[in-house]
């Protein structure tokens, strides 16, 4: 089996299979995914139809920042289509020529702090299409682009699917002095270590508070502990898929923000917080304490949760 299979129980309790289609036009796609871009995608939406100018000739269908502070660019195919590589490729070559424009759009929609916080290492182009031809999953692996392939379906009912079915790291790019001095890389085996953990790598760097060092490397385990997660220190707060981390070394605690409901959860005060309608650093709408190893085992289901929730 090789695409998505959606049942459902007929009248006798027999499963009866749910034949998927395409859209009837691809901008119902577009306004579909925009509208819930977020939820469906871990991208905030900035713009739709963006003007790339004379030279690279196009309109991006859609621009966003995803959740760790990385540019992204959406683009939507109602079939297949050949040249959906040579596309990705051609706007991310207008992004790396267009970064002061993509700040300001970044400011306008999502404030100064976002815009001071973009991570332009790594900027990501994400297809949305019907299906992708062979050649097309093996060249994305060629590109030195970050490159998502992710194929979509209609079902009776409103019912959409979005699945990823290809994905490329892409090659970390160069960046300013000014934004090196901000933004450090944070993998294991960094800081000339053999096999470091994330946390030790940060920790190395100096991101992390001494204090704080001992809880943030247990902490760190549980956030990487249910797949490959990709990590990143950035000015304020270091990023993780569907969470990030912020340090009070006043208070000795690490906060954790998490991609999940607070109505989903039972807060308890001094532990968790519904930060809907709050500003704050990172992403995530439920803030959790961590001041002790205790904390930490409470936090642990709902870091599991934010994961499996994406």
């Amino acid at each position: 089996m090789t695409d998505l299979k959606l049942f459902r129980l007929d009248t006798e309790g027999q499963d009866v299979e749910l034949r998927g289609s395409t859209v009837t036009l691809e901008v119902e796609l577009q306004r579909r995914v925009e509208a819930g871009m977020e939820a469906m995608l871990g991208i905030r939406f900035l713009a739709s139809e963006y003007p790339t100018g004379p030279w690279h000739r196009g309109r991006i269908d859609s621009l966003g920042l995803d959740e760790n502070g990385t540019p992204a660019l959406i683009e939507y195919k109602k079939g297949a289509d050949s040249g959906v590589l040579s596309q990705a490729v051609s706007y991310l070559s207008w992004l790396d020529s267009a970064r002061h424009e993509f700040e300001a759009l970044v400011k306008e929609k999502l404030g100064s702090e976002a815009a001071e916080s973009i991570d332009w290492r790594n900027p990501r182009m994400v297809c949305i299409a019907a299906g992708f031809s062979h050649h097309d999953r093996v060249a994305v692996h060629r590109l030195r682009e970050r490159v998502d392939l992710v194929r979509y379906r209609v079902f009776e009912g409103g019912l959409l699917s979005l699945l990823l079915i290809e994905s490329t790291p892409g090659s970390t790019r160069q960046v300013s002095d000014r934004r090196q001095s901000r933004e450090r890389e944070v993998t294991a085996g960094a800081a000339g270590g053999g096999g470091k953990t994330s946390a030790q790598a940060t920790a190395a760097a100096g991101a992390v508070p001494g204090c704080l060092q001992d809880l943030y490397a247990e902490l760190d385990e549980a956030l990487t502990a249910w797949g490959e997660v990709e990590v990143a220190s950035l000015r304020h707060y270091i990023a993780y898929r569907r969470s990030s981390v912020i340090f009070r070394p006043k208070h000795e605690a690490i906060l954790v923000y998490l991609r999940l409901d607070p109505d989903t959860v039972k807060l308890e005060e001094g532990f968790t917080r519904d930060m809907r309608g709050i500003g704050h650093l990172g992403t995530g709408d439920l803030e959790a304490r961590v001041v002790s190893a205790a904390d930490l085992e409470k936090a642990a289901p709902l870091i599991r949760r934010a994961f499996e929730a994406a």
